[in-house]
């Protein structure tokens, strides 16, 4: 178990790399450029990271288990509409919560050739997309689920859209459910019988 003091150090190294990814990306941005925004020495940060690689890895490690959760939780759904209803809602949400971290994810090219060398992620992403695509087989399906993945990890961007994170979410969800040609769940209350205003 990690001192807090190395816990401490450690989140810090990983939200300064967030933001260098943010405005460099990953490829223009090196391990020493973390450690001069730190003002720490190089070889202190090798301490904790070795190499640009697993300091990524250590960047997206907070999504990754929160994502694995809603794929196998939409998997587990009857249907092909609700398996994605399910998958729409979940990454939806789960993007929002995690705007910077997503956005480095999505708007950057080189940290995603990183990523899917890892066969974890790969698998996450393949089973994502094929959540989605199921709502209409075909190569119609798969272009328009890798749209609303991509389209929400761009639109989460802290600095594209500036809306509250609820209303932000509201309207990814229902972008998605058109392009994917979902229908809006009913709510409760319209499943509810209707109030009787009569005698009784």
């Amino acid at each position: 178990m990690n001192a807090p003091g190395v816990t401490d150090t450690r989140g810090r190294i990983i939200d300064t790399a967030v933001r260098l990814f943010t405005r460099h990306s990953y490829a223009g941005t090196s391990l020493q450029m973390i450690a001069d925004e730190l003002s720490v020495t190089k070889a202190a940060l090798y301490y904790h990271f070795h190499t640009r690689e697993e300091l990524l890895t250590a960047v997206v490690e907070p999504v990754l288990g929160p994502l694995r959760t809603i794929i196998e939780a939409a998997e587990a759904q009857r249907t092909p509409h609700a398996r994605a209803e399910h998958l729409l809602a979940g990454y939806a949400a789960l993007a929002v919560r995690n705007r910077a971290v997503i956005s480095v994810l999505a708007a950057d090219p080189g940290v995603t050739d990183v990523l899917l060398t890892q066969r974890d992620l790969g698998d996450l992403i393949s089973r994502q997309v094929r959540l989605l695509a199921d709502v209409d087989r075909g190569p119609s399906g798969q272009i328009k689920a890798a749209l609303v993945l991509g389209g929400i990890a761009v639109a989460v961007a802290p600095r594209l859209i500036d809306l509250d994170d609820d209303v932000l979410l509201q309207h990814l969800v229902e972008a998605g459910r058109r392009t994917l040609g979902l229908r809006t769940p009913r709510r409760a209350t319209h499943n509810a019988a209707p109030s009787q205003t009569g005698p009784p």
